[in-house]
């Protein structure tokens, strides 16, 4: 299993500027692909104190040599997981959390006929309702972290298919992407307006990132990932995890106190093709 310690460094130099020392991060799913991306940017480019990367192929309790990355096994889709992981981090010294990064997903593609109840429960239980009982259980520590001027970040990874549908049998994935952006807008309203919470709640809508669940998407159009780019990226290249992280860390970061309850396509110009 890929972890930050043993990943080669990135050659990107793309990740948007920003200091997080003394901050502490959590980054569900960052074991490999985008959250793994965003997990080394956090620790390595913008010198957090603490990362959590919180998934079920986590190594649990492992630490990187520095103390700085820990991993948490749990199950996410679950509210027992999530209350869990909250515990964890809070056995570990950490009692407060500035941002949160839910990046672990799930994906579901079968014809119309066979799309059973079995897709529909899985996505929605990790993209959807994991999202939901891991922010409430993080939320004391977000509260404590933040404030008026450097609220606390919730930063939920959806998808371009939470927007527009994709022309894939991916019934219910796509439903469960844009049913959290959906929770990111309630959510944000909720902490800002009815509880007056200093903690923003924003999405990130990543385009084509070639990852092991986009891999799947391959056997759909009998195509290649270069196919994928050329038929529907305008910017003529895949995405990439540093792309996402790039635009993680603008959202955790000062220019982006005053803003809340947004979907920020990270596409490619994907959404503005005509």
């Amino acid at each position: 299993m890929a972890s930050i310690a043993d990943s080669p460094p990135s050659s990107s130099s793309s990740n948007y500027a920003f200091d997080a020392r003394g901050k502490v991060i959590v980054v569900t799913g960052g074991t490999r692909g985008i959250g793994l991306g965003v997990a080394r940017a956090f620790a390595e480019r913008h010198s957090a104190k603490r990362v959590y990367v919180a998934s079920r192929s986590a190594r649990d309790g492992w630490r990187s040599s520095d103390g700085v990355v820990v991993e948490l096994a749990v199950d996410l889709s679950t509210v027992e997981g999530a209350e869990t992981c909250a515990r964890e981090i809070e056995r570990c010294g950490d009692d407060r959390v500035h941002v949160l990064v839910h990046n672990s997903g799930t994906s579901w593609g079968s014809a119309l006929e066979t799309h059973d109840d079995q897709g529909w429960k899985k996505t929605y239980a990790l993209n959807v309702v994991g999202v939901f009982h891991l922010t409430r259980a993080l939320l004391p520590a977000l509260a404590r972290a933040s404030s008026a001027r450097d609220p606390s970040r919730v930063i939920i990874i959806g998808s371009t298919a939470g927007i527009t549908p994709q022309s894939y049998p991916t019934f219910s994935y796509d439903a469960s992407k844009a049913a959290v952006h959906h929770l990111a807008r309630k959510l944000a309203d909720e902490f800002a307006t009815r509880r007056k919470l200093h903690v923003t709640v924003n999405v990130i809508a990543p385009g084509y990132v070639p990852t092991k669940m986009s891999k799947g998407l391959e056997k759909y159009d009998g195509g290649s990932s270069e196919d994928i780019v050329r038929e529907r990226v305008p910017l003529g290249r895949a995405g990439t995890p540093e792309d996402v992280a790039g635009a993680v860390a603008f959202l955790a970061s000062d220019a982006a106190s005053w803003i809340t309850g947004v979907v920020l396509p990270v596409d490619g110009g994907f959404l503005a093709k005509l």
